[in-house]
């Protein structure tokens, strides 16, 4: 049985890379999607893909760096579609990538607004309406850079760094009101993000060879898998889609 069928989901960033993949791959198998994302045009694409499929979905543009757009959109899910019984907190940027002596604050700024404050957005608004409905599962993308330094990426190593301790925090907050709060890390991903970083020539990161990222269907796979029960062990951690191990334990690849 499909676990995440009928299941109402909301994924931000979803007009591109692995927030978008994460929306058709949750339509997929059977949930809700709502579409949350800056560029609307971007969102009612996939959207119209979505339900020319068979699916379900709906956008919202919304700027999760703005609390009152985050909480109007989770209203927009539980209005449209019932409850909300899946958030995926994956809007993220990266740019600029340079160096602390050169980084512009206003920019430096805004990449905090969206990384971090816009994950502490969506579980604000989101996790009251889990916990009066029954539970949830709540999945923060997170990076390798949360647990490592970077040359150029002091904005978004923090960042990400911040949002492991909201997932660890929402987890002992909430994890016995049933609602479930994992990060995801999944490693280089082929996206627009690694086109920036590899332009900038800063760090090891920049140096690797495209062949080495996993596609952003990958991902989208890992972010589905860890809102099944399969996966309810992992509550409170990063899962990392590094080794092989654990790419097996996602469903990715074959024994």
């Amino acid at each position: 049985m499909n676990q995440l069928k009928d299941k109402n989901a909301i994924v931000t960033g979803a007009s591109k890379g692995i927030g978008a993949a994460t929306a058709r791959e949750l339509a997929r198998q059977g949930a809700n999607v709502l579409l949350v994302a800056r560029s609307i045009d971007a969102l009612d694409q996939i959207v119209n893909e979505i339900v020319e499929d068979g699916g379900r979905a709906e956008s919202a543009k919304c700027d999760v760096s703005r609390y009152t757009e985050v909480s109007k959109a989770v209203e927009q899910c539980v209005d449209s579609f019932g409850s909300v019984d899946i958030l995926v907190n994956n809007a993220g940027v990266i740019d600029p990538i340079c160096r602390l002596a050169d980084s512009d604050p206003e920019q430096w700024d805004r990449v905090v607004d969206i990384n971090y404050k816009g994950v502490y957005h969506g579980l604000r608004a989101t996790i009251p309406h889990m916990v009066s409905q029954g539970g949830g599962v709540i999945v923060n993308i997170s990076s390798g850079a949360a647990t490592g330094a970077l040359e150029g990426w002091s904005h978004y190593c923090s960042t990400k760094a911040a949002v492991l301790s909201l997932t660890r925090c929402a987890d002992k907050e909430y994890r016995e009101l049933g609602v479930r709060v994992v990060g995801l890390s999944p490693g280089t991903v082929a996206t627009d993000m690694q086109v920036a970083i590899k332009s900038s020539g800063i760090n090891p990161i920049s140096q690797l060879d495209p062949s080495v990222h996993i596609s952003a269907e990958w991902a989208a796979r890992a972010v589905a898998w860890l809102c099944t029960k399969e996966a309810a062990d992992l509550a409170g951690t990063d899962f990392s889609l590094k080794t092989e191990e654990e790419r097996r334990r996602a469903g990715l690849v074959h024994p």
